[in-house]
């Protein structure tokens, strides 16, 4: 005979096993913040990506604290607050691509495959902060997702809801720095010409560009 109910033992959670599967295959799919590390570390090296990495995982804190506050009920049900944060998001994404679209190549024999414009690793915490935190369809998978495994009867639901988001955040940085590592090592291991890497520069702006309109056009389902 348990001692305990199980929404007690699990803080609240359910299906907690099948969260973390699923969290994790999530933060596996290809988007924005994925383009962004595996850029930086291509262009300056695994701590760059791992910079980004770490600011895309401080806006996702932000979006848990705010979906487990209830904040980010407002975007789903607000209109008007929605679309301003969409807009800003999507600028930002675009304003991203396009820098990569009017980069100019550099001359020399060889290059990074993606070569950005140096930046401090603030610099880029702060650019991976910001593309993560101004999408507000994260706010809106948190709102949607993250629910589904808190037990109806947990005496905690904002608890619950935050140690879920940190499990999915943990899972999301782990991934991450697996891109970051693995894509400066192929960096390093593939030694693109300078055309190569130029062009390159223009199919992740050109990718990054179409992740903003993307953005920019989309709704709240």
């Amino acid at each position: 005979m348990d001692l305990l109910p199980k929404e007690y033992v699990m803080f609240g959670t359910q299906d907690l096993l099948l969260f973390i599967v699923s969290g994790l295959l999530l933060n596996m799919t290809p988007g924005p913040d994925s383009l962004l590390i595996m850029a930086r570390s291509a262009s300056q090296g695994w701590r760059a990506g791992s910079a980004a990495a770490l600011g895309i995982g401080a806006g996702t804190c932000i979006h848990i604290l705010a979906a487990a506050l209830g904040l980010s009920a407002i975007l789903a049900t607000s209109t008007w607050a929605f679309t301003l944060v969409k807009f800003i998001g999507a600028a930002y994404l675009l304003y991203v691509g396009v820098a990569l679209l009017l980069s100019k190549r550099k001359p020399g024999a060889a290059e990074a495959p993606v070569h950005l414009p140096g930046l401090s690793y603030r610099r880029i915490f702060v650019q991976g902060f910001f593309s993560n935190v101004l999408n507000p369809k994260v706010a809106l998978f948190f709102l949607a997702f993250v629910p589904q495994f808190i037990a109806p009867e947990a005496p905690d639901k904002a608890l619950a809801f935050i140690l879920l988001g940190a499990i999915f955040n943990l899972n999301g940085m782990l991934w991450c720095h697996f891109l970051a590592l693995s894509s400066a090592f192929a960096s390093r291991k593939l030694k693109a010409s300078a055309v190569i890497g130029h062009w390159l520069n223009r199919t992740v702006g050109l990718v990054f560009v179409s992740f903003g309109i993307k953005l920019a056009l989309s709704d709240r389902s």
